[in-house]
């Protein structure tokens, strides 16, 4: 398991609240200079300390753009208060990567 990174920076760049959906949209600027683009977990587990969120809340990240080079990247945070409004709205891969849905068997049944 990967330890979080001391070196890198996260900051909020806009915050607006989507009532009609029922989420918070996040952008986030994440600085990573002579590293790797972090990954998801490590950007919610940032998030989630930067917000003062708790175990309750659901964050999904939408989007990472990593600018080539800088060590600067642009992330797109969802965060829901209930795991059921989140598997209404986001697509099932987002789902399948942050856990909060069982994979599908990959073989087909024929009977």
């Amino acid at each position: 398991m990967q330890s979080a990174r001391s070196d890198v920076k996260v900051s909020m760049v806009s915050d607006r609240l989507n009532r009609l959906i029922g989420r918070r949209e996040v952008r986030i600027a994440v600085e990573h200079p002579g590293t790797g683009t972090p990954s998801r977990k490590e950007i919610a587990e940032r998030v989630k300390a930067l917000l003062n969120l708790t175990e309750r809340h659901v964050i999904i990240v939408k989007k990472i753009l990593t600018e080539y080079g800088l060590g600067r990247s642009n992330v797109l945070v969802h965060i829901y208060d209930e795991v059921e409004r989140a598997k209404r709205f986001e697509p099932v891969h987002l789902l399948k990567k942050h856990g909060l849905t069982e994979a599908a068997s990959s073989g087909s049944t024929q009977g």
